[in-house]
């Protein structure tokens, strides 16, 4: 609600245009060791060295702009492998 000059209320139009939000990026980057993983989630390290190099080419190709959108990143662990069983073969 905004105030006039002559003290009454009133209500202010707001036009009824919608934005479209726009799509978030997803960046894959495979299978990693649960190490560097770790690694990502506290800010440092090689995946992240990778994933901001590669939002930097996104956005010198345009594909996103040079304010804030959304970035997926998704990362999965490689599966740890178990010495006991490989000794039982």
């Amino acid at each position: 609600m905004s105030v006039s000059s002559d003290g009454k209320t009133g209500t202010a139009a707001a036009p009824a245009v919608e934005k479209s939000a726009p799509s978030p990026i997803v960046v894959d980057l495979g299978r990693q060791k649960a190490k560097a993983v770790k690694r990502l989630r506290k800010g440092e390290g090689k995946l992240l060295d990778d994933v901001n190099s590669t939002i930097n080419e996104l956005r010198v190709a345009g594909t996103i702009a040079a304010t804030a959108q959304a970035v997926i990143v998704v990362v999965r662990e490689k599966p740890r492998k178990n010495v006991l069983s490989m000794l039982k073969m």
